[in-house]
């Protein structure tokens, strides 16, 4: 179970979340169908308003679609951090 920590980024469309566990591979995904079969990405789209999913070594960052509000984007990935990380 990781925790994730969001930060911003100088694009305020993208959020970093530093993880406190270092992944063991990376992920980049840019939609939902090409993230099934990651149980953490495929739970981050679910949430919606989500445009790409991507993270190496102890960080991820996701970026939204305009006008989607972070806060449940940022719930989405604490859960699916502390579920499948």
């Amino acid at each position: 179970m990781a925790a994730a920590t969001p930060s911003p980024t100088p694009n305020p469309d993208a959020m970093k979340f530093t993880l406190d566990i270092r992944l063991a591979g990376s992920i980049n995904f840019k939609d939902a169908e090409a993230a099934q079969g990651n149980d953490f990405a495929a739970e981050v789209f679910a949430a919606g308003g989500v445009a790409a999913v991507f993270g190496v070594n102890d960080f991820v960052t996701i970026t939204r679609q305009a006008g989607a509000e972070w806060d449940p984007i940022v719930a989405a990935v604490q859960a699916a951090a502390a579920t499948h990380l």
